[in-house]
């Protein structure tokens, strides 16, 4: 099960995960970008979509349990819906897009890990991976709402990574640098310039490279890491 699948890091997570035989969940509140993706991964395996905003308990809940009917069972769940905001000081935030973003990136996170979490639990298996950001380590600068609601993702796969331990359930996140997706058409140019301007590797993410660490990450194989936080930043991180 994939949050925000049908576009960006989510689209490039599906591919890989269908490549390596899974049967998939796409959620997404773009409908037409979200119809276009079922129809182009289908070639690929098994696909079902459903649109959630990832902020409404009561739309995660019933896609959840849907999920879980087609599926019979959910193994895997990548949280992975985000959204940028506004590029502006603090102090010219608005508070109605502070909310905004942190219900979606951080609210989101935790709505989908309530609905599906019990599941795993009473299978006694799953893997919960959160994508946060390089910005939830560093904070970026005209970006406090992105980047704390990342910070939040961070701890929260912290804490539930613990919760989890006695399960052969592991909870990890990412933290990826910034890659060409359509989350820049939300942030201005010099702000794109000044996160690339941060990156050693001197280059953006490819989001085939985040799916590659993703997929090993929701393996079996990683049967010991949890609650760990794995850095995707080029460099500009090295904890």
């Amino acid at each position: 099960m994939i949050t925000g699948g049908a576009q960006g890091f989510g689209r490039a997570i599906a591919e890989r995960f269908l490549q390596s035989g899974a049967r998939l969940a796409l959620w997404d509140r773009d409908g037409d970008v979200l119809r276009a993706a079922g129809e182009a991964l289908k070639a690929l395996g098994e696909v079902h979509t459903a649109f959630v905003d990832v902020v409404n308990a009561d739309q995660v809940e019933t896609a959840a349990a849907d999920t879980l009917g087609r599926l019979g069972g959910i193994d895997i769940l990548v949280a992975n819906a985000g959204i940028a905001g506004p590029t502006l000081p603090t102090w010219e935030y608005p508070p109605d897009e502070w909310r905004r973003v942190i219900d979606i990136d951080l609210t989101g996170a935790f709505l989908c890990c309530r609905a599906v979490v019990p599941h795993m639990r009473a299978q006694r298996y799953g893997r919960v991976l959160m994508i946060a950001s390089i910005a939830g380590k560093e904070g970026n600068p005209n970006a406090a709402a992105y980047s704390a609601a990342k910070a939040g993702v961070i701890a929260l796969t912290k804490s539930l990574g613990k919760e989890l331990a006695g399960d052969d359930i592991a909870v990890n996140c990412i933290t990826p640098g910034p890659a060409r997706t359509r989350i820049f058409d939300q942030i201005t140019q010099a702000h794109i310039d000044y996160m690339l301007s941060k990156v050693p590797r001197g280059r953006f993410l490819k989001v085939e490279e985040l799916a590659s660490l993703a997929a090993w990450l929701v393996s079996a194989e990683n049967s010991f890491s949890t609650g760990a936080v794995f850095d995707l930043s080029g460099g500009r991180a090295t904890y």
